[in-house]
């Protein structure tokens, strides 16, 4: 795994109260009968370290109900919240009622066109989730128009998009708001993938609500080979999946404000 990357966190220009501490991670691919370190590395993180710990999907490698129990046993016993959206491979056997039901047991909230509101420190913390879905980027776009099959397509991520959209809305009076998703919207964080398969990573339709709301956090995966950072106007975007931070999981700090994106530094 690459270990060349640069310390980072994710903050915003007020320095009170505490930083809300955020661990994410995407891609665990867990299987039934074999270790995954990532996993075990997860069922040790301590609320000193983190306040909530996020999954942008692909929890599971063959969307199967016993390779979620694995990760669910493991974050079953933490002492900070986890929020979770499902991720392509997670859907792989038609069985994501089963998975997620199984993450849900083991304490894992399943987000999927969804949001909530968690009180981290006195804080309201506001997250949405969903898997997101296709449709390319400039030069490359799905249209709405066509044989009936790939205007379902299309369809679909619209439904992803007014998620986000309508989840950005009901958190806005959080002082720390956060989408996780596990489809990119946008490219500079699939740099490294083949370009020709770029419309089947994510698509910048999901983008628009970014834009439009400038949330402080937004986390995906899927993009093995990309890049971990990049940007929607002023709001960042960390591509988290494992082969990508070449850690089991990446921690970020995020300083409450009524009106701030995140920064680098």
């Amino acid at each position: 795994m690459r270990s060349d990357l640069p310390e980072m966190t994710a903050v915003a220009s007020r320095s009170e109260p505490r930083p809300i501490r955020v661990a994410a991670v995407a891609d665990i691919h867990c299987h039934a009968d074999r270790p995954n370190p990532t996993v075990e590395a997860l069922a040790r993180i301590d609320p000193d370290e983190a306040d909530l710990l996020l999954l942008a999907g692909d929890l599971t490698t063959m969307g199967q109900p016993a390779e979620a129990e694995v990760l669910a046993r493991a974050c079953g016993e933490l002492a900070i919240p986890v929020y979770a959206v499902l991720g392509n491979h997670d859907w792989h056997a038609d069985l994501a009622g089963e998975v997620t039901a199984v993450l849900e047991e083991g304490g894992i909230h399943v987000l999927e066109r969804s949001w909530a509101i968690e009180e981290i420190a006195g804080i309201d913390v506001g997250i949405v989730g969903t898997k997101g879905f296709i449709g390319g980027f400039p030069g490359s776009h799905l249209p709405d128009f066509g044989e009936p099959l790939l205007r379902q397509v299309y369809a679909e991520t619209t439904r992803d998009v007014e998620a986000i959209e309508r989840g950005l809305h009901e958190v806005a009076v959080c002082p720390v708001r956060i989408v996780v998703m596990h489809y990119s919207p946008i490219t500079e964080t699939l740099e490294g993938e083949r370009q020709g398969i770029w419309a089947f990573l994510g698509t910048d339709r999901l983008a628009a609500p970014l834009s439009a709301h400038d949330p402080d956090l937004v986390v995906h995966g899927h993009a093995h080979c990309g890049r971990f950072t990049g940007r929607v106007g002023e709001v960042d975007v960390f591509n988290v999946s494992v082969p990508v931070i070449g850690r089991h999981y990446w921690l970020f700090e995020l300083e409450p404000a009524s009106a701030a994106g995140t920064s680098i530094r």
